[in-house]
């Protein structure tokens, strides 16, 4: 058996220019690509666009689940999510860490799902096999977050 060790992708040519952030709902942080891409440990094979459309896919869901909250929030005089009571982590809250952390999340699951394509070869396909409990784990990271966002506990246990 032989190891052969080949450098990470870079960015594509095309996208030499830093990705302009996604302008967010003005309650919520605007989400940066890069940062995002950093977070997510994403390398060049997954281009800005694909991101771009995966990301916003994320916060979508995220605001949505965060909609009746938010109206607790802004009745209780908070313009901004940032100015939500809460705890303070390297010097903003951590209402901002838990969201970007759902965000991030779900888009990166995201993206894993769909890492499989119809041009995929064998190792491909068992590689793909692979990212799969990944992907679970982090829809359950991104649930975690947006529980600690809603203050509710993580796990909801039903009689039956």
């Amino acid at each position: 058996m032989s190891f052969v060790s080949t450098p990470p992708l870079s960015r594509a040519p095309a996208e030499t220019e830093p990705a302009k952030p996604i302008k967010n709902d003005p309650f919520y942080p605007d989400v940066s690509l890069e940062q995002a891409r950093d977070t997510m440990r994403l390398d060049g094979s997954v281009t800005d666009a694909r991101l771009r459309h995966e990301l916003l896919d994320a916060i979508a869901n995220v605001n949505d689940e965060l909609r009746g909250a938010r109206a607790a929030w802004l009745a209780d005089g908070a313009v901004r999510l940032a100015e939500a009571p809460a705890e303070q982590l390297d010097g903003e809250s951590v209402l901002l860490h838990h969201y970007r952390r759902a965000v991030y999340c779900l888009a990166k699951a995201s993206l894993i799902e769909r890492y499989r394509d119809y041009d995929t070869t064998g190792d491909g396909a068992r590689r793909a096999d692979e990212l799969e409990p990944q992907g679970d784990e982090l829809r359950r990271d991104a649930r975690w977050a947006i529980s600690a966002l809603l203050r509710r506990p993580r796990v909801t246990v039903e009689l039956i």
